[in-house]
């Protein structure tokens, strides 16, 4: 049996592939990208139809961040010149999440800037909460404030979040690389706090940091182990003016790879097409489509993304539907009150097989691509949803 038979039975049986299975994914040949696509995408129809699920940003507060994440715009130093502004009011904020509930965001991702949020910016988030859910109380809120200290996710619940984001963004291994005020650690510390407060737990990754796949494959079955429901895959938005401006390694064939990769470990989540996709995808986003059952629609924290109506063509183009509000997310097995299954148990570490795949060429820097958002939350424009 092949390769990609193997890995797309086991997606169907929710069974996660080896180390050496995940890495062989990565190290495949751009002959085989389509096949790749097509064995990923069984496992994504298993499980989701062709149905798409459509998430909105609103960022509460934005830029004047103390943590130093190098990939960051609104990092501890950063000449990004990005909008930064204090906390939004509950009538602002619930007047930007109205732009992207109207063009079918089912779920509104409440984020702030900052190492995690004191008491009283629980507070400020559950009086939004309440400001966006007098408008539409069927709206899935989910909070993304960073760090959490113990109590607070519960208050974020007893306020009607759903969920609460928190991503691991690389491995382990590479951690201290791209952030030195905060560990590893406390981000998993974050994640599982989430998860015993009731929340539905939220984290992904950022890839083209100048990770191996090694590193891909550690915090993919991290996630898993973390048992997530949902992980956003974000590429690396080289801003001007941080560390890691000139990072442009990834190629939109690297991408999809990667996707198919996060689907084989994790069959059974929602997996989200997040920032970076419009300038590393390109137009190969449709492919993307077949993998994942989730994007981000219209901007980003920082960044300008596609039209929104530009999304909402290509989902009905490439032959998927928006997921409607009354539809649920997840599996049934995997919704509140179902039995859970034992988390995945760590395997030993696997070198990547060999093989001859070409290496990924590095595009020359392309930072004309990185438009920095002037509009929405926090401006006087209008959002684009």
């Amino acid at each position: 049996m092949s390769l990609l038979d193997t890995l797309s039975g086991k997606g169907l049986r929710r069974e996660p592939p080896t180390r050496d299975e995940a890495l062989a994914v990565l190290a495949t040949s751009d002959d085989d990208l389509l096949d790749v696509v097509a064995a990923a995408g069984r496992v994504r129809r298993h499980w989701f139809g062709r149905r798409v699920k459509l998430n909105y940003l609103v960022n509460l507060k934005s830029g004047l961040c103390p943590e130093d994440c190098s990939y960051c715009s609104q990092r501890l130093g950063s000449k990004a010149g990005i909008l930064t502004y204090t906390w939004l009011k509950p009538d602002q904020a619930a007047d930007a999440a109205a732009a992207g509930m109207a063009a079918g965001a089912k779920r509104v991702c409440l984020v702030a800037s900052g190492r995690g949020p004191t008491d009283r910016d629980v507070e400020r988030v559950a009086d939004t909460i309440a400001a966006i859910k007098a408008r539409d109380e069927d709206v899935e809120i989910c909070a993304c404030l960073g760090l959490l200290r113990d109590g607070q996710g519960e208050r974020l619940r007893e306020a009607g979040a759903h969920a609460y984001n928190h991503n691991l963004n690389t491995s382990e291994a590479q951690y201290a690389d791209i952030c030195t005020t905060h560990g590893f650690g406390d981000r998993e510390d974050t994640v599982r706090k989430a998860h015993d407060a009731g929340l539905s737990a939220c984290s992904g990754l950022i890839a083209g940091m100048g990770e191996t796949d090694e590193d891909l494959v550690d915090v993919a079955f991290a996630l898993r182990s973390l048992d997530v429901d949902s992980v956003p895959v974000n590429f690396l938005i080289p801003f001007e003016g941080t560390p890691l401006a000139e990072r442009w390694t990834l190629t939109p064939q690297r991408c999809l790879r990667i996707l198919a990769m996060v689907r084989f470990v994790c069959p059974d989540v929602e997996v989200r097409l997040a920032g970076g996709r419009e300038i590393h995808l390109r137009s190969l986003q449709p492919l993307a489509l077949h993998i994942v059952n989730s994007i981000f629609l219209g901007d980003y924290l920082t960044s300008e993304g596609q039209a929104g109506r530009a999304d909402l063509d290509m989902i009905a183009d490439a032959g998927f539907e928006v997921e409607g509000a009354d539809v649920p997310s997840l599996p049934a097995h995997r919704r509140p009150g179902a039995p859970q299954e034992a988390p995945l148990a760590d395997a030993p570490p696997a070198q990547a097989p060999a093989g001859d795949a070409a290496p990924a060429r590095e595009p020359a820097a392309r930072t004309g691509l990185v438009t920095l958002r002037r509009r929405g939350a926090g401006t006087e424009l209008p959002p684009n949803a």
